[in-house]
């Protein structure tokens, strides 16, 4: 016959560490999560539950907390393979006569004079997007904005058809500059900057994103200088911006001398 073992002195103190533990985590979150919460003078919450959400870093909208809104325009556009069927021969020919207000700062055939981007061959969804942009207010020019807020979105189509529609200037790289830039080819990992080429051409293209070769450098690098300051601002997600912000003053300069490289004749074209 076997007996119970007696409760020993170890088993009691075990038991009150326990106990004691158990008390401590429960007064902490009380006091952490419900208490403290509640007593902030400057927030207030609809409920108990949205305090404690609050207090374990769980934003809940209510009521007392509106929404926070940018002070400028996003771009509402949004891009799917779809958006842009194949454009018909009728498109392009009322884009053609669309395009002919835009010839002093685009040129007769896409081809900037001016240092306004080059939009022959520019691919349509590109130009589709920044004309809605302009339109909405999503990005701002003095010459662009009143020039895109009457066109209807089949005039912005029909551009976009048109000037996609245009041979573009063949890429052009000076023989003595044997390599890319690194922000280009490389990017910078480290600073969470993917190579431009991923992007904009060479390397792959994304759906939106402007082909860059032969446009002017000083147009360029003034883009790259407005996204990163935040005066432009209607790249979705902040994409631009985000590269931008991380980019050195000679990465942007190398960068848009790169890109803008062309043959000693290129005028003549």
């Amino acid at each position: 016959m076997t007996s119970e073992p007696a409760p020993s002195r170890d088993n009691g103190w075990r038991l009150t560490g326990i106990g004691l533990t158990a008390i401590l985590v429960l007064l902490t979150a009380f006091i952490g999560l419900i208490l403290l919460p509640l007593l902030q003078t400057n927030v207030s919450y609809n409920s108990l539950w949205d305090a404690i959400c609050s207090a374990a870093g769980i934003v809940q909208p209510t009521a007392t907390q509106p929404r926070i809104e940018p002070t400028f325009k996003v771009s509402q556009v949004v891009l799917t393979s779809s958006t842009l069927p194949n454009p018909s021969q009728e498109s392009i020919g009322r884009g053609a006569t669309l395009a002919q207000r835009c010839a002093i700062c685009h040129g007769p055939s896409g081809i900037s004079r001016a240092d306004s981007p080059n939009l022959a061959g520019q691919y349509a969804s590109v130009i589709y997007k920044q004309l809605l942009d302009f339109k909405s207010g999503a990005r701002v020019n003095s010459v662009m904005s009143p020039f895109a807020e009457p066109l209807s979105d089949q005039d912005i189509r029909d551009l976009a058809a048109y000037y996609s529609y245009l041979p573009r200037l063949p890429g052009y790289h000076p023989p003595t500059q044997t390599t890319a830039p690194r922000i280009v080819i490389n990017g910078a990992p480290t600073r969470g900057i993917a190579p431009c080429g991923s992007c904009h051409g060479s390397l792959e293209n994304k759906l939106g994103s402007p082909w860059l070769e032969q446009q002017p450098e000083p147009y360029l690098l003034s883009q790259l200088q407005a996204f990163a300051s935040g005066d432009r601002h209607n790249d979705l997600g902040q994409q631009m911006r985000n590269v931008a912000r991380q980019m050195a003053s000679d990465e942007m300069s190398e960068a848009a001398h790169y890109y803008a490289s062309q043959p000693a004749d290129a005028s003549k074209q």
